[in-house]
């Protein structure tokens, strides 16, 4: 991720004042291997190409609500299991030790200033749920069996606490790749309360990507 970089100042309504958004992908791919049999070797679930998130375009705080779009980056789910036992993604805000399920306050060098490397403990967040995922227009090729389904035609919430399903596949084999997500198929609600940040310092956030067996 490239740095990003925020005037040191407030934002009243009528400055405008540039921010970046940095998106922090985490992929966890469930590895799933069966006994080989007398027909059939060991097959496997992967992510053949695993989910990342881009980089956002700049937002100019003019004291209103505003909503950043980008396009989704295409990913591939490679099943050779020959179960037809399905597979399913799913996407959440992720939590723990350093990472933050929402966007938050976060130093990208070793110092912005007084703070260390890292979330700014009472930094500045965006509200969970401010950003989405929509699937519509987007497509699923390249396997056997019938075509997995997205799941979110209408926008999914990807840092949410909890995780959101985004594809199922009920008997799908074989490598299937996404293609055709749309130009605002990720959405970033910025309201209008946004706080220009320190120079260096960014909003940032973890996502979490999740490949596991079932539709």
């Amino acid at each position: 991720m490239s740095p990003c970089r925020c005037p040191h100042c407030t934002a009243p309504s009528r400055q405008s004042l540039s921010v970046r958004i940095t998106l922090c992908a985490i992929v966890a791919g469930c590895l799933l291997l069966l006994a080989a049999s007398a027909v059939n070797a060991a097959g496997s679930l992967t992510f053949a190409s695993a989910p990342k998130l881009p980089t956002l375009t700049a937002v100019t705080i003019n004291g209103k609500s505003q909503t950043v779009n980008t396009a989704m980056t295409n990913f591939a789910v490679s099943d050779t299991r020959e179960t037809k036992s399905g597979w399913n993604v799913t996407v959440q805000g992720q939590t723990g030790t350093g990472k933050s399920a929402v966007f938050a306050q976060y130093c990208p060098k070793a110092k912005c200033g007084a703070e260390s490397e890292g979330y700014i403990a009472g930094g500045a967040k965006l509200q969970a749920n401010s950003f989405k995922l929509s699937t519509t227009g987007a497509k699923l090729s390249g396997g056997t069996g019938t075509t997995p389904t997205f799941q979110c035609s209408t926008a999914c919430n990807i840092d949410s606490a909890t995780a959101v399903k985004t594809v199922s596949a009920t008997n799908a084999e074989g490598t299937w790749t996404t293609s055709g997500f749309s130009a605002t198929s990720l959405a970033v609600a910025i309201p209008t309360t946004l706080k220009a940040l320190p120079a260096e310092e960014v909003y940032r956030v973890n996502i979490l990507w999740t490949l596991s067996s079932g539709p």
